[in-house]
C-alpha cells in the first residue's frame, strides 16, 4: 500500500521536534554549540512546516510557524555573537601581537554579547510562551492538526509537488541575481541563500518517500547554502569591524587590514557560487 502524505509529513516533523526538545537542557548548560544545534533544528521545523503547509490547519501551522521564528532568533542573537567571536579569534590570530584593545573591541565584545543574548534565552526559555510552544511540539509528534484531505493523498505525489516548488522558488531567485544592481546583489544572494536552505529541508523531509535523486538534490541545495552562508559571514563580520574601528576611534591600520582580509575571504566564497548554484537551472 502507498505511503499516505499525512503519515509521512508527521514522521519527517517527529525527528526535527525530538531536535529541538533535545537541545533544550543542552542550553541551559550553556553546553558547546548547544545554541546552534537547537537554532538549527527550530528553522529545520519551521522550513518544512512552510514548505507542507497545504498538508496542516492552516490557522495552527501559521500560528505554531510564527512562535518558531520567534525561538529562532531569539537564539540567532546568541548564536551570531558567538560565530563572529570565534571568527574574530581566528583573524587575529593571524596578526602577531595584537594591541589588547582591538582583542577587546571585537573578541571580547562578542563574547560580552554572547553572554548577554544567552542569559536572554534562559529567561525565555522558562517562559510561557516558550513552554507553550514546546508543549504545542509535544503534542504535534504524534498528532498534528493535518488536512484530512490532503493527508490521504499519496505521500509521493504531495511530497514532488512541495520540492518542484520550492526548486521553482528557488531557480526564479537564481535567474533574477545577474540583473540586480551592486547594491541589491547581497541581500538578493542571502534570499538565495535562504531559498537553498528551504529547498534543502523539503528534500531532506521528502528523502525517505522520493528517494536518491530527492536527497542528491537536498545535498547540492545545502552545498549552495553553505557557499552563500560564506559569504555572508565575510560580509557582516567586514562590516563589523569596520564599526568597531568607528566605534574605538583607535588607529584603524589593523582594523583595514582585518577588513581586507575579511572583503577577500567574501570573494573567494562569492567565485564558487556560479558552481555551487548551476543544478538549479537543470530540469
Amino acid at each position: 500500500m502507498a505511503r499516505k502524505a499525512g503519515k509521512a509529513v508527521v514522521a519527517a516533523l517527529r525527528e526535527d521536534i525530538d531536535r529541538l526538545l533535545a537541545a533544550d537542557p543542552e542550553v541551559r548548560a550553556d553546553a558547546d554549540d548547544s545554541v546552534h544545534q537547537m537554532r538549527v533544528a527550530t528553522r529545520r521545523l519551521r522550513s518544512v512546516l512552510r514548505s507542507y503547509r497545504d498538508l496542516f490547519d492552516h490557522h495552527q501551522a501559521t500560528a505554531t510557524v510564527t512562535e518558531l521564528k520567534w525561538l529562532a532568533d531569539l537564539l540567532g542573537v546568541a548564536r551570531d555573537a558567538e560565530v563572529r567571536a570565534a571568527r574574530f579569534e581566528d583573524l587575529l590570530a593571524g596578526h602577531g601581537e595584537v594591541p589588547a584593545e582591538v582583542t577587546e573591541a571585537l573578541v571580547g565584545a562578542s563574547r560580552n554579547a554572547y553572554t548577554s543574548a544567552h542569559a536572554n534565552v534562559l529567561t525565555e526559555l522558562d517562559g510561557m510562551r516558550y513552554r507553550h510552544l514546546a508543549e504545542v511540539l509535544q503534542a504535534w509528534r504524534t498528532d498534528p492538526p493535518l488536512a484530512a484531505d490532503l493527508a490521504h493523498e499519496k505521500a509521493r505525489r504531495v511530497f514532488d509537488k512541495v520540492v518542484r516548488r520550492d526548486r521553482k522558488r528557488l531557480r526564479k531567485l537564481v535567474f533574477a541575481e545577474p540583473t540586480a544592481t551592486p547594491a541589491d546583489r547581497v541581500e538578493i544572494l542571502h534570499d538565495i541563500r535562504k531559498g537553498a536552505k528551504r529547498l534543502r529541508y523539503s528534500c531532506e523531509a521528502a528523502g525517505e518517500v522520493l528517494g536518491a535523486d530527492t536527497t542528491d538534490l537536498g545535498t547540492r541545495a545545502k552545498r549552495l547554502q553553505t557557499v552563500l552562508g560564506d559569504h555572508r559571514d565575510a560580509v557582516e563580520s567586514r562590516e563589523a569591524i569596520r564599526a568597531a574601528a568607528t566605534a574605538t576611534g583607535a588607529d584603524s591600520t589593523l582594523y583595514e587590514l582585518l577588513a581586507d582580509a575579511e572583503e577577500a575571504a567574501a570573494g573567494r566564497s562569492l567565485a564558487r557560487y556560479p558552481a555551487a548554484a548551476a543544478f538549479v537551472s537543470v530540469k
